[in-house]
């Protein structure tokens, strides 16, 4: 353990570049030699398992032309807002759909009124 200390005070700065080299060149050869066994193993257990065939989907139908704009399913009419702005009931009822876990066309809102 000395002698390597004492190897050490008197290595130059060309012999320390090269135990540099050898050393990033071993950390290189080792990662190498990682991925190659990786990749086989990888193979290896793949190897056994089927590939779903293709299967052809029919094409897509086209789109039906629309003349009116059709509500939303599951709109409910007419909300009545007790002096509070639209923006601010827009986000209530959003919280209220999210804290519910269900879609805001699934929920009714006959009125919003602040309570103070």
């Amino acid at each position: 353990m000395m002698m390597l200390a004492a190897a050490a005070d008197n290595m130059g700065i060309a012999d320390a570049g090269i135990v540099a080299l050898l050393g990033y060149g071993v950390v290189f050869f080792g990662l190498i030699l990682l991925l190659i066994v990786v990749s086989i193993l990888g193979k290896a257990f793949t190897r056994g398992e089927k590939k779903p065939e293709k299967v052809e989907e029919p094409a897509p139908a086209p789109a039906p032309v629309v003349t009116e704009p059709q509500l939303a399913p599951g709109s409910a009419g007419q909300l009545k807002l007790h002096d509070v702005p639209p923006k601010t009931a827009a986000m209530l009822m959003a919280i209220v759909a999210d804290k519910m876990g269900k879609p805001l066309n699934e929920l009714r809102f006959i009125s919003i009124k602040e309570v103070k």
